[in-house]
């Protein structure tokens, strides 16, 4: 085998990479030759979800070419080059998607997108990596989806599995893609985070184990402004579930509770919320923490003192009973459920304390990037706060934060190229406010505006992609910052 890497003529920026074996031959046309027999998927994207989808379906013998407009990272070109996948990078070129029995596309690439736009026209089918994944394994499925609370959710429950033993694999927005580890070391359970974006295009996946937080506006900019068609992204997460199955909901929540009575859900329902109530699977009493198991449910009943858990604050108490359950469900002993639950060591980049300089303490929740986010971060402070926010908004409305900013912070550092909406919502408050366009100015701003005993807290309500490159970035520079005061 040998690689060639060929410019397209239509555009000096582009590359394509093909390799074959035997040398020689057409390797452009080779790719959408119809004498091959086989299928041919193209994969949109070349970030994890996409190359892993790639080796996959290199593994299951279909012909497969991945085509990202941007340019691909290093360790991605080489694990396609090093299971012989054709891919290309700053560019688009038709004639090589447009013959795709199927497309799998990266869920952050709108369908607005002009290649998107050609695909759909072609009729030819759009589906996630996490749908082409669930194809080839027969693994039971736990997934979390929801406005707040997945990403810690969904790591809390890999952690209460990998500490009680079973074979399991941490996938969808988090960890290593569902479809790499299909295809390389497939696991009999997978912990899934699932975003609406890759709900959008998934069809036939089945989730064993279904768990939605809770739901708020978000992303409103990808739905045509409509809160129902965000809703409805969410809600797909129940699709193809069977009495078999498991629903595990936030029962307070007014926009689920209005979802349930339209649809005619096959799963049975567990539900979780903070005041004891009936039919609840868990909720809290006193300083307690109680599962309760109940009709079809295999979920242990036990009690455990909040302060036993790792995960403080109202809205971990949320996390914490959608793990336990969804633990109880598999099967897992209520004494390893209680363990492990103690001993979680959280997230990064979700109310993260880094420590205290000189008595100022600084709080890390990049991945605050909506408003619901950020309010249950707030809710947690417990001494004045500097608040630093603003990013590229998705349609925020900000008005369900303004009381807990009048009551808990004392000044507002706004981190964004635009911050026009922020001035708007906030300026009439009449606390200190700055605009700032980098980290470590937001970092030296906000430390001038705080006194020994303040805290910090970086919770931007906002995604980050008009100055950083996610918010993990913006989270690791906030720290980087943060060291160097």
């Amino acid at each position: 085998m040998f690689n060639v890497k060929e410019k397209n003529m239509n555009d000096d920026k582009g590359h394509l990479n093909f390799p074959h074996e035997g040398g020689g031959g057409n390797s452009r046309s080779d790719f959408h030759c119809e004498k091959s027999g086989r299928s041919r998927i193209v994969i949109l994207g070349a970030g994890e979800s996409g190359v892993g989808a790639a080796v996959l379906a290199k593994k299951e013998g279909l012909e497969t070419f991945v085509s990202d407009a941007s340019s691909i990272k290093s360790h991605y070109k080489a694990l396609l080059d090093c299971h012989g996948i054709s891919w290309e990078e700053g560019q688009h070129t038709e004639d090589l998607i447009l013959f795709a029995h199927e497309v799998i596309k990266s869920p952050g690439i709108p369908k607005e997108a002009p290649i998107v736009q050609k695909i759909m026209a072609h009729g030819i089918p759009i589906i996630s990596e996490i749908e082409f994944a669930g194809r080839y394994t027969d693994a039971t499925m736990v997934c979390i989806t929801g406005s707040n609370g997945k990403t810690t959710t969904t790591s809390l429950i890999y952690h209460i599995f990998k500490e009680a033993g079973l074979d399991v694999g941490l996938a969808g927005n988090i960890g290593q893609s569902l479809a790499l580890q299909v295809a390389t070391r497939d696991h009999k359970y997978y912990v899934v985070e699932l975003s609406s974006f890759q709900l959008d295009n998934m069809y036939g996946f089945r989730a064993n184990i279904a768990v939605m937080m809770n739901i708020t506006p978000d992303h409103l900019d990808r739905y045509e402004g409509e809160m129902q068609n965000y809703v409805d992204a969410k809600f797909r997460i129940l699709q193809n579930q069977t009495p078999e199955d498991a629903f595990v909901f936030w029962n307070d929540d007014p926009v689920i509770r209005r979802e349930l009575r339209r649809y005619g859900i096959e799963a049975r329902l567990c539900p979780f919320a903070i005041a004891k109530a009936q039919g609840l699977v868990a909720y809290t009493e006193d300083r307690y923490l109680c599962f309760e198991g109940a009709i079809d449910s295999e979920v242990p009943s036990f009690n455990m003192e909040q302060e036993e858990l790792a995960l403080t604050g109202e809205h971990n108490l949320y996390n914490s009973m959608a793990a336990g359950i969804s633990a109880g469900l598999a099967g897992i002993r209520k004494e390893d459920i209680r363990r492990a639950l103690a001993t979680f060591g959280g997230v990064e980049h979700r109310l993260e304390k880094l420590g205290r300089v000189k008595g100022i303490e600084y709080i890390n929740d990049s991945k605050a990037t909506n408003v619901n986010s950020c309010w249950y971060a707030l809710q947690s402070m417990t001494a004045p706060t500097v608040l630093i926010l603003g990013g590229k908004d998705k349609g925020n409305d900000y008005a369900e934060i303004i009381p807990l900013v009048k009551e808990k912070c004392k000044a507002l550092v706004y981190l964004g190229v635009h911050n026009e909406k922020l001035h708007d919502s906030f300026d009439s408050i009449g606390i200190p406010v700055a605009d700032v366009q980098s980290m470590k100015a937001a970092v030296e701003t906000a430390t001038s505006m705080a006194v020994s005993g303040d805290t910090v807290l970086l919770s931007p309500c906002c995604a980050s992609f008009d100055l950083f490159m996610s918010y993990e970035d913006r989270g690791r520079q906030f720290k980087q910052c943060v060291k160097e005061l």
